[in-house]
């Protein structure tokens, strides 16, 4: 199957600007996150949507993902780490970026300069935001949220701690408390108990700072999985990551709200060398996939150092070509893999293969991947090497 004539403007774009030669890349659909963006905002609204942009955007690319999110209705981005809400930045980009988890003390700095909101959760992290903040003298007070543990146990402050934390917070000019938020842990199990119990923790805890008087501006608890299935989790704000991308949180959870999205992203490469292989012979590192009977054989130009897991044949991996599926023959190779076209087979030097994404009526998810590893589709996506050249698509 020979690619349509805008993959063609797009290759010849990116060999241009990136200097690309190996027939290797993935596509990003720019207007499938700006859609999925605006399905979720329908969705949860009168919630804002803080659109998860962390780890480079889940390997889609942060800063086109970020513009697209904006464009479809998000409000705020979330990113990991200071230096990624650096690189927004640095693009221009002027919406607000929460830090998820706190930062460093070294860290501090850039978030004041780069107009970050930290995340908080320990008196340390506070007072190292405020020495920056005495140094640096920011224009307005620094917003903040205050992260509470309410049974993942990753980072958060402990709910009997949050009152005195808040309040140290609130003492220091240099700060604004502007949100309280927890993450929930099993939030893509539905009928997981957990979930309720963990809302309940901080309903509690957003009670005992309301005897305060502290009751800050944005309350939020929902991850992509608690946006969908949880509505009591959505509160002033939703915080999607993966059905950003158009990829459900959970494998196993089927019906219409998973059905509003749509992937983005796929890999895609060319035929890059075709032989006909006699029956009985073996293919790749170590010689174990065996030929039952005389085949094309055809090698395409993508491997491990890219993302595609070594393993991925031995648990059945499959590509597409010419809309067709065809079996991953041996174990995929630092740069590139092979493929079982089997005897006589219409696939030509150039062709187009598909292993993440559609052709024709078929396609490969990253789920596909992640059921065969025994990972998530996360992973799949976040491993995709930074040599593939990122192609976009447009949005409006």
């Amino acid at each position: 199957m020979r690619r349509p004539a805008e993959v063609d403007d797009h290759l010849a774009t990116a060999k241009r600007v990136a200097g690309w030669l190996r027939p290797a890349w993935v596509e990003v659909d720019l207007a499938a996150v700006q859609a999925n963006v605006a399905y979720i905002s329908g969705l949860v609204a009168p919630a804002r949507v803080c659109a998860v942009v962390k780890a480079d955007g889940y390997g889609h690319g942060a800063v086109r993902v970020a513009l697209a999110a904006l464009a479809g209705g998000a409000t705020h981005l979330g990113v990991a780490l200071a230096e990624e809400g650096h690189e927004l930045r640095q693009a221009g980009i002027e919406a607000p970026v929460l830090v998820l988890s706190e930062p460093p003390p070294e860290a501090m700095r850039l978030v004041i300069e780069d107009r970050l909101t930290p995340t908080l959760y320990t008196q340390e992290g506070a007072q190292a935001l405020v020495s920056a903040a005495g140094r640096l003298a920011p224009a307005a007070p620094v917003p903040v949220h205050l992260k509470v543990d309410t049974g993942m146990h990753r980072v958060g402050a402990r709910p009997h701690d949050v009152v005195e934390l808040a309040k140290a917070i609130l003492q220091e000019p240099w700060l604004h408390l502007e949100g309280l938020f927890t993450h929930l842990a099993v939030a893509d199990e539905p009928d997981d108990p957990f979930t309720p119990h963990q809302l309940e923790v901080f309903e509690a805890t957003r009670e005992a700072l309301a005897a305060h008087g502290i009751r800050p501006d944005l309350l939020h608890a929902a991850n992509s999985a608690g946006a969908l299935w949880h509505p009591r989790s959505r509160y002033d704000m939703v915080r999607p990551g993966l059905a950003l991308y158009g990829l459900a949180p959970s494998p196993w959870v089927e019906g219409s709200l998973v059905g509003g999205l749509r992937p983005a992203l796929s890999l895609r490469a060319e035929v890059s060398y075709l032989k006909e292989v006699p029956a009985g012979e073996g293919l790749s590192y170590g010689l174990r996939y065996r030929l039952r009977q005389a085949s094309t054989v055809a090698t395409v130009p993508v491997g491990y150092a890219d993302g595609v897991p070594r393993r991925l044949a031995e648990t059945g991996g499959q590509v597409l070509i010419g809309g067709k599926r065809y079996p991953i023959a041996g174990s995929v190779t630092m740069d590139q893999l092979m493929v079982d076209c089997g005897p006589g087979a219409d696939v030509r030097k150039g062709d187009e293969v598909v292993l993440l994404g559609r052709q024709g009526d078929e396609e490969i998810t990253a789920w596909d991947w992640a059921n065969r590893l025994g990972t998530i589709a996360y992973e799949v996506t976040c491993g995709l090497s930074p040599r593939l050249p990122r192609v976009y698509s447009s949005y409006s």
